[in-house]
């Protein structure tokens, strides 16, 4: 418990200190200043930070200021208000009672599909079950005896459906990955599919067998087992439309995150657009790295500063003609937007420095944090039952001398919301559990990992958007273009259809290899 209270107050230590020199170190400033001066200081340095709930390890600021700040920042320019407040537009209204209007819609059409599906499934296996009892309840004086062949159609017919409940139950029970925004074509063909061939079965077992209380009951039965043989047909049907058809590859679709330009390349196989789509997010959550809009931030802001150049003024009035100043002037802000190449080149190369800075002594920090600790063997725990920790009590211990330079470094690279205090804490007692290497644990922190890795309410979105020229029933053709909508970004598929190949084969020979050595005077040989 100790442990805990020392970690909060040494990781919440640093905001507080540096926000009173800093406030010390501007009283100051202002008492020699006029009260313009002292206002407009204080509009430019005033910086408010939002906290999330999460209250995650870093302040939202890092992606404005990083760029300004020296490697001693903690110390003196820092500055945190409490004003952060939650606020609802009329947009925000609109567009929740909407998402919840699709929801409403969408969990309907999933159950009515489920209450389908159930309804046929349970009718088909009623079905033979029905045709063997009928008889027996209706007619059963004038039935034939039924022999040794008519018993082991019962244990045959027994088989059969268990047989089939189970491939059904393996093949279409699943729990679904995802709402689609059109039917499955190739399963709802197999519904109608049995749907048709159940209700012809009883169709023609209400004329031929029920209306002349046929007393033949062997062939009844055997009626009934040519019934179960049909649906265990059926059900290889579906296995291979529903899950073989689609495994041969034949295209291959590169999927590009519009914000970053971030690619990858699948292959797919004979799919519809809306299932190749689940396909390629299923993918991007594990195979893309998490999408970081605060490294945007800075290439944002330096293309704006010098997209706006230099202003040009007509000094001498609106009716003077002053087009030779003024193309003087045009030309030296194009001189100016030219030379902006240097200006990012030095930018990239102090950032790395600073991230490579940063990087040498969070490894460090963590290096040294991991010697302070050591797993007792069963022996050695009997003798000093009061100085053992378990492992979060261990990470709370440790944390606090690695807690600063694991805030700069995040910070640095612009991931600080994506760690909050307590998944550090997490990962660190995983660590220390799992008897893990310091190198390991910075592996999440200095590798930006996929999607997944982190915190699901970070990253989730919770609804994307198909967006299609042709019918996303339609199955994938070459030069297919679809894009994947979410709030913040968007993925681009581009589809292309796997080339020809034609192989052709050529024999060599073995005794054809025979070589020659030739001699020059030159030569040492």
């Amino acid at each position: 418990m100790s442990a805990a209270m020392d970690t909060e107050s040494t990781y919440s230590g640093y905001s507080h200190y540096s926000g009173h020199s800093k406030k010390a170190h501007r009283q100051g400033r202002d008492r020699h200043k006029s009260p313009r001066s002292k206002d407009g200081s204080r509009s430019e340095k005033s910086v408010t930070i939002q906290t999330p709930p999460a209250e995650p390890l870093l302040g939202n600021d890092a992606s404005r200021a990083e760029e300004g700040q020296d490697d001693n920042w903690g110390e003196t320019t820092t500055a945190i208000t409490g004003t952060s407040e939650h606020s609802i537009s009329q947009e925000d209204i609109a567009r929740i009672s909407k998402d919840l209007e699709d929801s409403v819609g969408l969990d309907c059409k999933r159950y009515l599909g489920l209450t389908v599906a159930a309804v046929l499934g349970l009718l088909v296996f009623l079905t033979p079950i029905a045709f063997i009892l009928l008889p027996q309840i209706l007619w059963r004086d004038d039935l034939e005896p039924c022999g040794t062949v008519c018993e082991g159609l019962f244990i045959s017919v027994a088989f059969k459906l268990l047989i089939l409940l189970i491939g059904t139950w393996a093949l279409f029970f699943r729990q679904p990955k995802a709402d689609i925004p059109r039917v499955f074509v190739f399963r709802a063909l197999l519904l109608v599919l049995i749907f048709l061939f159940v209700f012809s079965y009883w169709l023609f077992y209400g004329v031929r067998i029920l209306d002349s209380k046929d007393t033949n009951y062997q062939g009844i039965v055997q009626y009934a087992v040519s019934l179960v043989d049909a649906l265990l047909f059926i059900h290889y049907l579906a296995i291979v439309l529903l899950e073989l058809r689609q495994l041969q590859p034949v295209f291959t679709v590169k999927v590009v995150r519009s914000t970053d330009g971030e690619s990858r390349y699948y292959s797919l196989g004979h799919l519809s657009i809306q299932r190749a789509a689940l396909v390629v997010l299923e993918n991007y959550y594990k195979d893309f790295t998490v999408y970081n809009p605060a490294l945007l931030t800075a290439s944002k802001s330096r293309a704006a500063k010098h997209m706006a150049g230099l202003k040009v003024y007509n000094v001498d009035g609106p009716g003077n003609n002053a087009s030779g100043q003024s193309r003087a002037m045009i030309a030296a802000a194009a001189r100016r937007r030219d030379s902006s190449h240097n200006e990012l080149y030095y930018e990239e190369a102090d950032h790395e420095r600073r991230v490579k800075k940063r990087r040498a002594r969070l490894v460090v920090a963590v290096e040294e944090a991991f010697t302070h600790i050591k797993r007792l063997q069963a022996e050695e725990q009997q003798k000093a039952p009061g100085e053992m920790m378990d492992p979060r009590e261990a990470a709370q211990a440790i944390f606090p001398s690695m807690a600063r330079a694991l805030q700069k470094y995040l910070r640095t690279t612009r991931q600080q919301q994506y760690h909050s205090m307590e998944s550090i804490l997490q990962h660190l007692s995983f660590c220390i559990t799992n008897n893990m290497t310091p190198k390991a644990f910075l592996e999440r922190y200095l590798n930006p990992g996929p999607t997944l890795q982190y915190d699901r309410d970070r990253w989730f979105s919770k609804q994307w958007t198909l967006v299609s020229e042709e019918a996303v029933t339609s199955g994938l053709q070459d030069g297919v273009v679809f894009v994947l909508k979410c709030l913040d970004f968007s993925l681009v598929v581009n589809v292309k259809k796997i080339p020809f190949i034609k192989l052709s084969e050529e024999f060599i020979d073995p005794k054809s290899h025979k070589f020659v050595l030739r001699l020059q005077s030159e030569t040492s040989v």
